[in-house]
């Protein structure tokens, strides 16, 4: 069911550009399209599902916001409680950069640190909402936040002169996944593979998917915190029943390269979970998907979400290729 507004209620993000990228399809083989989430008013596709469930929350007189997150779904989450004038507290875990804090301090958003990773911040938010009258923000596990996320595909299928073969996006906890695999079934698309990327330390859904049941990571290694999640939502597995979804793994190297690679390339700078996307078209991957039989040959077109990042910084970046050994 794609997201439902009341009367003159206008959803919080925007329609992002659908952009051909010939780099990326000279790396690939085939043709790219980019679905630029990057450019949402918070920075990352985020605004879709959690502005969606802010947006319904606010209709049931709930009086304070609370929302646990590294970054991205925080501060979606902080921008949205702004603009329907809703007190919110943002429970952050402490890898989380000073950029970020003040971005959601500059939003209004009270900050509370709580654990080294974003499972810990869970934890404190679920019992700070405890309180009657707080809504609990998940940033990747609700049904209104996939809801929110599905309107990305019905972007796609009014930008795309045809569907395309395939779809390539970065899974964390699963939400912008589940709001895809939405996204296809309303559209009629669910033909259309998903070539899911993870970096290794931060790979919770495909542990999951190897063993056929939900995998709790003992932490999370990856430079790439926004995937940071030790365990995946049930629903993303549940995804992987529904559609053709095929989980790929990259390293740290693999996805700082990439970010550095699609700087000089598009002009545009992302955060490491986002080059675990942009690294399967760099490093050839989609082609041996084809050589191994999973994908079609040819391939006439296949779509990269670019989810983008918040927090990502040229300084960050420098640190991120020391931190893997690119300097």
């Amino acid at each position: 069911m794609a997201p439902q507004l009341g009367k003159g209620e206008k959803p919080f993000h925007i329609v992002s550009p659908v952009l051909e990228s010939l780099p990326l399809s000279k790396a690939a083989g085939t043709k790219v399209y980019m679905k630029l989430e990057n450019v949402q008013p918070t920075g990352s596709f985020k605004i879709r599902g959690i502005g969606h469930f802010c947006q319904e929350a606010a209709k049931k007189s709930c009086h304070h916001f609370v929302c646990s997150s590294g970054g991205n779904a925080g501060l979606a989450a902080a921008f949205s409680a702004k603009k329907l004038g809703v007190p919110i507290t943002v429970v952050v875990p402490s890898t989380t950069v000073p950029g970020t804090v003040r971005k959601l301090q500059e939003l209004g958003a009270e900050v509370e640190v709580s654990g080294k990773v974003w499972d810990d911040a869970n934890k404190r938010a679920l019992e700070l909402a405890q309180t009657e009258g707080q809504v609990f923000i998940h940033p990747f596990d609700h049904p209104l936040v996939w809801q929110g996320h599905s309107s990305l595909v019905q972007e796609l299928k009014d930008s795309l002169d045809t569907k395309p073969d395939a779809i390539l996006l970065a899974v964390g906890g699963g939400g912008l996944l589940a709001g895809v695999v939405a996204g296809l079934q309303q559209v009629g698309w669910q033909d259309v593979p998903i070539i899911a990327a993870e970096t290794w330390g931060a790979h919770s859904f495909h542990a999951a998917l190897e063993a056929g049941q939900l995998i709790t990571l003992p932490d999370i290694t990856s430079v790439a915190k926004c995937l940071g999640a030790k365990t995946v939502a049930a629903r993303a597995l549940e995804c992987a029943q529904e559609c053709q979804v095929i989980s790929q793994v990259v390293e740290d190297k693999e996805a700082v390269q990439a970010m550095e690679q699609f700087l000089d390339d598009e002009r545009m700078l992302v955060e490491p979970a986002c080059g675990a996307a942009l690294a399967l078209l760099y490093t050839g991957r989609l082609q041996r998907l084809q050589v191994e039989g999973q994908l079609r040959t040819p391939l006439a077109s296949v779509v990269v979400v670019v989810c983008g990042g918040s927090s990502i910084q040229l300084a960050q970046l420098q640190t991120l290729k020391s931190q893997v050994g690119l300097e």
